[in-house]
């Protein structure tokens, strides 16, 4: 898996100023990055500004074991190669809580992109689902 990152990360990386080079020519002041292992891969350096997308880990753990085919094995896998949750959130710039209903998320969203644009210049944003479950 390591050799298989080594290659594909550098690819994706090259790729992405790419799209930031293209959309700050074109104007755009705000991007949006989902990537997931974000702060395992350091992917955040270059970016403006950092979001976690996050719930309770109760409520992640719910949510990740209605998935077909998930197990506690499945999970806890995940989770061992993930930094943690609490991690995360102290390394962001913006958090975003969906323990909430999907009104009051979306309205945290709406709040974020009214902050981040009035942010001055290019803004590239990241949202960072922890890919168990927000």
């Amino acid at each position: 898996m390591k050799q298989l990152e080594a290659i594909v990360h550098p690819l994706v990386e090259q790729e992405r100023a790419k799209f930031m080079q293209q959309h700050a020519a074109a104007g755009r002041t705000l991007l949006l990055f989902d990537i997931p292992l974000l702060f395992e891969t350091k992917a955040q350096q270059g970016l403006d500004a950092v979001v976690v997308v996050s719930a309770p880990a109760d409520v992640q753990r719910q949510r990740v074991m209605a998935r077909p085919g998930m197990t506690a094995a499945k999970l806890d896998a995940i989770l061992a190669r993930q930094v943690p949750d609490e991690e995360k959130r102290r390394l962001a710039d913006y958090i975003v809580d969906t323990g909430c209903s999907m009104q009051q998320t979306r309205q945290q969203v709406i709040e974020l992109i009214r902050e981040l644009r009035r942010r001055q210049g290019t803004a590239a944003a990241r949202v960072l689902g922890s890919a168990v479950g927000q």
